[in-house]
């Protein structure tokens, strides 16, 4: 077995606000309609149906799942849509109801025939829905079974259990330890070994295109967090403020006592508001490794870019790289899903990729570098995924800035030791996935528990 995914699986564009409630839905019904357009069987359709199942139909609503299906259904791929296409998709149908399946073939589609099932939770997966395509009598044409698993990633039911491309990696790990071995006999570096991974699939100049791509889509994303103002949608009424936060940093007058202060957490935290903030609005976003921690991994890059003396273009793609290895140890030994883990599986992760990151291009060794991850993540352990409203919001924003902050405190206390430590990260992360097989599903991404049933909404 090997742990690592490609960067170019674990970092992929789409939008908000959740990889898993929004991006994976819309690629299951993406998938589910380019099927039958396959098998020649679009003409046949009359009708198609959805079923949500457990926290899909829990909080998808707030999460925006039923216009990720109907968007997806009609041909959309979350990386090239609109996000306003999708944002309408679901609530238009009450004018018009019908769907250009895969674009081309009309049938008619109501809002009802998206099913909520909150109660309902199939065992491969508590993120589950069922597309079922029928014929103008009302006879099954075809149906599937998906299962959005975290992080925009998807898993047909009756499918090789693998959710990511396989390929022949230059250097297979399953574990931590493996990874650090194959450092220490190699003389690599983490960003190395992923790299030479990488080339299974791509070139060295089609590699290094690529996460310039992913830096520049996590760039933008905060730079137009940064420029937009206005109310979140979704009835909390949650302002934006990473733009008044920018604007605040910016002016001379909040410079205390007539000098200057250190205000570079400040900025980092209000990059990672300004993603979160985009997210939740629906906008473009690179799943980092998920949508509710989409904001840290690109926070502290945007960090290092701008305060970090002589930071350049490979100290960024050697910050991706280490994060993708550091995230794919997660994803393959524990979870990303925070209806499977709970928020420690999607903000923890995300503490961990962007400190060890983070470490790695300030010179930190592997050793350090994997301390610094299970520095991170050992102080996420047991965060419950309880969005008030069933929005990726409250405490969803706000969490992606501490969390940041934490990354870079993580990094710089790592640089400090030897790499050398009591818990490692294997053992944090199989006690993650311990927590979350433990956690109650009300902590799970169903607004079922915490604050999102503690919080009046008003």
């Amino acid at each position: 077995m090997t742990a690592y995914v490609s960067a170019f699986d674990l970092f992929s564009i789409g939008i908000g606000p959740s990889s898993s409630h929004t991006v994976g839905p819309m690629k299951a019904a993406l998938d589910f309609a380019e099927r039958l357009r396959d098998h020649n069987l679009l003409d046949q359709v009359s009708r198609v149906t959805c079923d949500l199942y457990g926290s899909l139909g829990a909080t998808g609503i707030g999460h925006g799942t039923p216009g990720a299906v109907v968007a997806g259904l009609r041909g959309l791929d979350p990386e090239t849509c609109d996000p306003a296409d999708v944002r309408t998709a679901w609530t238009g149908l009450e004018a018009s109801p019908e769907v250009a399946l895969s674009g081309t073939h009309r049938i008619a589609f109501r809002m009802d025939d998206i099913v909520f099932n909150p109660l309902v939770r199939l065992p491969a997966h508590p993120n589950a829905m069922k597309l079922t395509a029928l014929d103008s009598g009302g006879a099954t044409i075809a149906t599937d079974t998906y299962y959005s698993i975290g992080g925009g990633f998807i898993r047909r039911e009756g499918d090789a259990t693998s959710d990511v491309a396989i390929a022949d990696w230059a250097h297979p790990f399953a574990t931590s330890a493996a990874l650090m071995d194959i450092c220490a006999e190699s003389g690599l570096s983490i960003a190395e070994v992923a790299f030479d991974n990488e080339l299974a699939r791509h070139t060295a100049d089609e590699v290094n295109d690529r996460l310039d791509r992913i830096w520049k889509a996590m760039s933008d994303c905060v730079d137009a967090g940064l420029r937009t103002e206005g109310v979140l949608p979704g009835g909390l009424k949650v302002k934006r403020r990473a733009a008044l936060v920018s604007e605040h940093l910016a002016t001379e007058d909040f410079w205390v006592g007539g000098g200057r202060r250190d205000t570079t957490i400040e900025w980092l935290q209000s990059f990672a508001l300004a993603v979160n903030e985009e997210n939740a609005g629906g906008g473009r976003v690179v799943t980092a490794p998920t949508n509710g921690a989409a904001g840290i991994v690109p926070a502290v890059l945007k960090y290092y870019m701008r305060f970090v003396p002589n930071a350049n273009i490979e100290g960024v793609r050697a910050y991706l790289l280490t994060a993708t290895a550091i995230g794919s140890l997660f994803k393959t030994n524990a979870s990303i899903s925070g209806a499977e883990a709970g928020c420690q599986g999607e903000v923890g992760p995300a503490c961990a990729m962007a400190a060890a990151g983070l470490c790695a291009v300030l010179g930190g060794t592997p050793q350090q570098v994997e301390n610094a991850a299970e520095i991170a993540m050992e102080h996420h352990l047991g965060l419950t995924c309880d969005p008030v409203g069933g929005l990726v919001q409250v405490p969803c924003i706000e969490r992606n800035a501490i969390a940041s902050s934490t990354a870079v405190t993580v990094a710089r206390l790592a640089l400090h030791g030897d790499g050398n430590h009591i818990v490692s990260l294997d053992t944090v992360i199989e006690t993650m996935r311990q927590t979350g097989l433990d956690m109650s599903t009300k902590y799970k991404e169903t607004s079922e528990g915490g604050l999102a049933v503690n919080v009046v909404e008003c």
